[in-house]
């Protein structure tokens, strides 16, 4: 378990940071990127478990992107090394089946909005696609373990469904409507 008993340490004043097998890399590296944008998605989903009659899907997701954190800031070929697993995987795949069965198919794209906790789940949805972005551009300098790039994949279809999955019993989807601005 963790135990932290100083929150600042003035070792990243620099703009370095540690990872987990003790290197240090900068701030701005790809790799810090997606952490940073990892631990964002999280906070996201954070914010919309708050607004959510049972929030358990999204604090296990919470769990797994501490996991994926912590897979992310730990070199390949480290023994023991914490890393997302495929069963990760697989487990946002039943749970989004489950949830899209009981949706009607999408005959139009859907604007992010409905009720605030779909709103929620969308933003979460976009931040974890950034997330994504920012994994795949690290991957392109480093190896990544792969079930953490796939878990980042499947994690926004999740919080798609479950942003329609949620709006299915409050305001409804909100349907884009080309050109109706015009």
């Amino acid at each position: 378990m963790v135990k932290l008993n100083k929150i600042y340490t003035r070792t990243g004043d620099d703009g370095i940071t540690g990872l987990v097998d003790g290197s240090r890399i900068s701030k701005a590296a790809a790799l810090m990127a997606a952490i940073g944008d990892v631990d964002e998605a999280n906070s996201a989903i954070g914010v919309a478990a708050t607004l959510i009659d049972d929030p358990a899907a999204l604090r296990r997701i919470q769990n797994d992107l501490f996991d994926l954190g912590a897979d992310l800031a730990t070199a390949d070929g480290i023994a023991g090394a914490l890393r997302v697993t495929p069963a990760q995987v697989t487990r946002l795949e039943v749970e989004i089946d489950a949830m899209n069965a009981d949706l009607d198919p999408l005959g139009s794209f859907i604007l992010p909005g409905g009720c605030p906790a779909a709103a929620a789940l969308h933003l979460a949805r976009a931040i974890a696609r950034r997330a994504e972005r920012s994994a795949v551009a690290a991957a392109e300098a480093m190896p990544i373990n792969p079930p953490a790039m796939h878990y980042l994949n499947r994690l926004s279809d999740f919080l798609f469904v479950a942003a329609r999955f949620v709006n299915r019993t409050a305001n409804g989807d909100v349907l884009w409507v080309p050109g109706a601005t015009r």
